[in-house]
């Protein structure tokens, strides 16, 4: 049994000879985006386009078009890419997001809303562009490895924000200003107790925080695979500092979510850690704790009593009201809802993306966005098992406690609703698919290869 002679995705196993083609490639618009994404105020956007004038928007929407043109040429070209559900899932979405829209306008709206739902659609363009190019574009673990540095770079550079802003009080954002760009909303750091919840370059700190919720595991997969590498000591340090950073601000953002975050993210993680590595972790995330407590008196009760207090607190109490009256919105139209982008937050703001989901886009919405979450994260697993190679085992585990984070806290967030913790979630769904691509082509070589058994040897003699 021998690989497609022209399968697209490159082996793991070969991927350290590998030589990335000149000129623009996936990596690279990625980068951008992700640049775009972090360092660049999530509320500001070019003034004569609104909402949709944000850089990071209109370079998803850039990407979604390159990835279609890149497919009208290569139509006739041999290459056999493996089967992705991912893909399926995406479209299956989308496709829900269409009829619903269009329910929703045959059923007539209100002038305010129509806008809105046009503006929805287009962020789904928007993300879904990134996650195929991420998914398409990303060919060899060199790559992925190379983008999930930057990533966790550039998340570093956020979280690393959100501490001086916790340190200081200060927004240090709003100091930004860009000609030809305004502020489409009023967001930045608010006070809970005597602590400043940190936003970073996101419009809220639920979001920020997050994000940092997303990426860390990813920071800790990119930590453990370099340090396979026999680098100095410099390198060593390039990779556990953006990872210390995005755990300390996370820890210090006096938000439940990313408690909550970090403790998902970090318990998914450890399956995949050596034994060592897991006691270091645990003993590392304790030193942690209590170097935020000792830095930072009173935060360790300020976050206690979030969860102790949680029947009376104020944002708790929105949330479990959500969940009674969302049944009434629902009932209006249940299989495809109101449309996307039409439910606005005068009729009710939930903090719940599954129920805001189930009311915008009915129960298929639900069911479809599930389904993306869940071939995601089986794709990154079954990467994994496909593997024998170190690297691939770490991303693949990172990647399947990401998309479980962020399953986990749009429990008490609408994520989708907000650009950068959307952004990041969908190129986490592209890189699941990508990755599940490579170890698919590990799965090609391992199974061309004589078995070292009698009866394999005699097969390959054959």
């Amino acid at each position: 049994m021998t690989a497609p002679e022209a399968f697209n995705p490159i082996p793991a196993r070969d991927h350290r000879g590998f030589q990335r083609r000149r000129g623009l490639d996936a990596v690279t618009m990625l980068t951008v985006y992700i640049a775009l994404v972090c360092l660049v105020p999530s509320n500001l956007a070019i003034s004569a386009l609104g909402t949709l004038g944000r850089p990071s928007l209109l370079w998803g929407l850039f990407l979604a078009l390159w990835w279609v043109t890149h497919n009208v040429q290569a139509h006739g070209r041999a290459v056999v890419p493996p089967p992705q559900p991912v893909r399926l899932a995406l479209a299956a979405l989308i496709v829900v997001a269409l009829v619903s829209f269009a329910v929703a306008v045959l059923r007539g709206q209100p002038a305010d809303q129509v806008t809105p739902a046009i503006n929805a659609l287009i962020r789904f363009v928007s993300y879904g562009g990134v996650a195929l190019v991420a998914m398409d574009g990303i060919r060899t673990m060199r790559d992925l490895r190379t983008l999930v540095a930057r990533l966790v770079l550039l998340v570093g550079v956020v979280a690393l924000l959100g501490l001086v802003q916790t340190g200081t009080g200060m927004s240090i954002v709003d100091e930004i200003s860009i000609p030809g760009f305004n502020r489409t909303e009023e967001g930045g750091i608010q006070v809970r107790g005597s602590f400043v919840r940190a936003a970073g370059t996101a419009v809220h700190p639920l979001e920020y925080a997050t994000v940092l919720a997303i990426c860390l595991p990813l920071a800790l997969a990119y930590a453990m695979v370099g340090e396979h590498s026999k680098r100095n000591g410099l390198f060593h340090l390039r990779l556990w500092l953006p990872l210390l950073v995005i755990a300390s601000a996370t820890l210090v953002s006096a938000s439940r979510s990313a408690l909550l975050g970090f403790g998902v993210g970090l318990i998914a993680m450890l399956p995949a850690l050596p034994r060592r590595a897991r006691g270091y972790t645990l003993l590392a995330t304790a030193v942690l704790v209590a170097a935020v407590i000792v830095v930072f008196p009173g935060m360790f009760g300020t976050m206690m009593s979030m969860f102790t207090g949680v029947s009376t607190e104020p944002s708790a109490i929105s949330r479990t009201t959500g969940l009674a009256r969302a049944p009434g919105f629902i009932a209006v139209s249940p299989l495809v809802g109101a449309g996307l982008g039409t439910f606005l937050p005068r009729y009710y703001i939930f903090d719940n993306q599954w129920v805001l989901l189930a009311v915008e886009i009915g129960l298929l919405g639900v069911l479809a966005f599930a389904s993306l979450l869940l071939t995601a994260m089986w794709s990154a697993w079954a990467a994994r098992r496909a593997s024998a190679e170190h690297d691939v085992l770490q991303f693949g585990q990172g990647l399947v406690a990401a998309c479980l984070t962020a399953a986990v806290l749009m429990i008490g967030f609408d994520a989708l609703s907000f650009p950068m913790s959307a952004s990041i979630l969908f190129l986490v769904i592209g890189l699941c698919g990508a990755l599940r691509a490579v170890a698919d082509a590990d799965r090609w070589i391992l199974a061309s290869l004589p078995d070292s058994s009698p009866g394999g040897q005699a097969r390959a003699a054959g």
